[in-house]
């Protein structure tokens, strides 16, 4: 059995005339004129009024949302988001206090690994908007000191990430 390419147009007993709009492994998405958008399986009965080649040049989903993100990363302050390491994924943080009596607090692991994350894609932001401030060189300097040593004092969070590409660092010791 041959599949028809997207554009193929078809006679179905049912519904009628359409066109096919999409393929997948076992429907045919068809635009009908009567009836609209309705699915039927590959190996349904219909008549074939003129069969289009299978080589329709299509998109994924997956192709798609990764050319909308880089649009949104060039064009705004959003950043890629960094993927938690393997190991952490659906842990749980636990915080138990020193005080007797005092309740302590569980936290999913990924809520908190995702807080991290906004604090570095906030932190990135702050460090472009001074970059780009009409302040006197000496003054970015001296915020751009500060934001590293904040990224410094996030260092231990590191063992969250699943790429050291995507790593808090500080200050480099020379």
């Amino acid at each position: 059995m041959k599949i028809l390419g997207i554009g193929s147009r078809i006679s179905h007993p049912e519904f009628g005339k359409g066109v096919v709009t999409n393929v997948t492994s076992q429907q045919y998405w068809i635009t009908f004129i009567d009836s609209g958008l309705e699915t039927i399986e590959i190996d349904a009965e219909f008549e074939v009024i003129e069969a289009a080649e299978n080589d329709v040049d299509t998109v994924s989903l997956y192709d798609v949302e990764k050319t909308l993100k880089s649009l949104l990363q060039r064009w705004t302050d959003i950043t890629p988001s960094a993927p938690i390491a393997d190991k952490w994924k659906g842990g749980k943080l636990l915080m138990d206090p020193g005080q007797p009596g005092v309740q302590g607090k569980e936290v999913p692991i990924d809520t908190f690994f995702h807080k991290i994350v906004m604090v570095r894609d906030r932190l990135r932001v702050m460090e472009q908007k001074i970059n780009a401030s009409k302040l006197e060189d000496a003054d970015k300097v001296e915020l751009q000191q500060y934001i590293t040593r904040i990224y410094g004092s996030l260092t231990t969070f590191n063992v969250l990430f699943k790429s050291n590409n995507d790593y808090f660092v500080g200050e480099k010791t020379k």
